[in-house]
C-alpha cells in the first residue's frame, strides 16, 4: 500500500528532550515496522482501523525541543483522529513527562548522576499498542534474541499489511481479530512454536473486548497487574514491561529475567554472568531510587545498549547472540 502524505503536525515536549534517545532504543529488537537514523524515525502506525506511516523529524534542540511528524495514509483523515493520534503519540512516547523531580533527587547520584547528565531529556517511550505489546511479548518468552527477530518478523509478514511512504517500505501491524480464522497449526507452521495458543488467545481477548487498554488504563497499578496476569500465556516477566512501557509506573521494579540477571551483575557487581549476583541482592541495590526504580533503570540499561551500538563489548554479545 502506497501512503501519501495527509499532514504535518508540529509537538512541542516538555523540557528537557533528547529526540534521538527518546525514539531510538538500541534495546529494542529490529522488527521492520521502523526505520532510525540520527533526528528521524520512520514508524508505522495501526490506529483506529487505520493503517499509518508516521516521519518523526527533530527539529529543535535539548533545551528547546520540537518534533515535526509527517502523517501519511490511504486517505485524507478527520480532524478528530489526527487529534487523538497525537495525543496517543504523546502517551506513548512521554512527551509531556516532566523529569525535574527525578533529575533533583538522583542528578548528583555517584552511579546515576553521569548517565542522566549524558542522556538527559531521554523519556522512556514504546510505540506498540497494549495488544501490540503483548504479541511482542509473548514472542521473547523462552527464546534468543534471534529466534525473538525471527519468529516476529514471520508473524509481521505474513499478517501485517507491507506499507510504502517518504521513500520506505515497512511492514505495519495487524488489527485485533485478524487472526480469528487463523488456526493454531497456521501459527505453528510459522515456526512460533508452543506460543501458537498464547497468540491466538491473545488475539480474540482484544477482538471480543474482554480486554480494553483505555479502560485499563484508568486503573491503579495492582488492579492492572491482576488483569494482565489473568491473560493466557502472560506471566510476570512481561507484565513487569507492560507496567513500564505501557502504563507508565516507574516505580515498580520487582521482577529480573535470568538474562537480564546476568547483564545486572556484571554491569554493577562486575561479576561474571555465569555466576550471577542473587535477584533479591540486585532488587535491593535498586531500592535508593524510590519512586523512580524503573525509571532509573531505564535509564542505566539504555546507556549501556548505546555502548554496545558504538563499540564492541564481547561479555555482553555472548548474551544476545543475534
Amino acid at each position: 500500500m502506497k501512503l501519501k502524505k495527509v499532514s504535518t503536525i508540529n509537538i512541542v515536549p516538555t523540557t528537557p528532550f533528547n529526540f534521538d534517545a527518546t525514539f531510538h532504543k538500541p534495546d529494542h529488537f529490529t522488527s521492520g515496522d521502523n526505520y532510525w537514523e540520527p533526528s528521524t524515525r520512520w514508524q508505522t502506525w495501526s490506529y483506529q482501523g487505520q493503517s499509518l506511516g508516521l516521519k518523526f523529524s527533530g527539529i529543535g534542540n535539548i533545551e528547546r525541543p520540537e518534533i515535526s511528524l509527517d502523517i501519511y495514509a490511504s486517505n485524507i483523515l478527520p480532524a478528530s483522529l489526527i487529534g487523538s493520534l497525537i495525543d496517543e503519540i504523546k502517551y506513548r512516547y512521554n512527551l509531556d513527562f516532566d523529569l525535574s523531580d527525578f533529575y533533583r533527587q538522583f542528578g548528583s547520584d555517584a552511579i546515576l548522576g553521569p548517565i542522566i547528565e549524558k542522556w538527559r531529556g531521554m523519556r522512556p517511550g514504546h510505540p506498540s499498542s497494549l495488544y501490540e505489546y503483548l504479541i511482542i511479548g509473548i514472542v521473547l518468552q523462552n527464546a534468543t534474541v534471534r529466534r525473538s527477530i525471527q519468529m516476529f518478523r514471520s508473524l509481521l509478514e505474513k499478517y501485517g499489511n507491507p506499507l510504502e511512504f517518504d521513500g520506505r517500505s515497512l511492514w505495519c501491524f495487524w488489527q485485533p481479530g485478524r487472526l480469528a480464522n487463523v488456526s493454531e497449526q497456521e501459527l505453528r507452521d510459522l515456526k512460533v512454536g508452543y506460543r501458537d495458543k498464547s497468540i491466538k488467545k491473545i488475539d480474540d481477548y482484544f477482538a471480543t473486548g474482554v480486554v480494553d487498554e483505555m479502560v485499563l488504563r484508568k486503573k491503579n497499578r495492582e488492579t492492572q497487574m491482576a488483569e494482565l496476569l489473568k491473560l493466557y500465556g502472560v506471566g510476570p516477566a512481561t507484565v513487569w514491561y507492560l507496567l513500564f512501557d505501557v502504563f507508565h509506573h516507574w516505580d515498580f521494579f520487582n521482577h529480573i529475567s535470568p538474562w537480564e540477571q546476568k547483564i545486572y551483575s556484571k554491569v554493577f557487581f562486575d561479576q561474571e554472568p555465569d555466576n550471577p549476583v542473587p535477584v533479591e541482592k540486585l532488587l535491593k541495590h535498586f531500592k535508593k531510587y524510590g519512586q523512580y526504580k524503573q525509571l532509573a533503570v531505564h535509564y542505566l540499561w539504555e546507556d549501556l545498549w548505546w555502548k554496545r551500538k558504538n563499540e564492541n563489548i564481547p561479555w555482553l554479545e555472548k548474551l544476545i547472540r543475534i
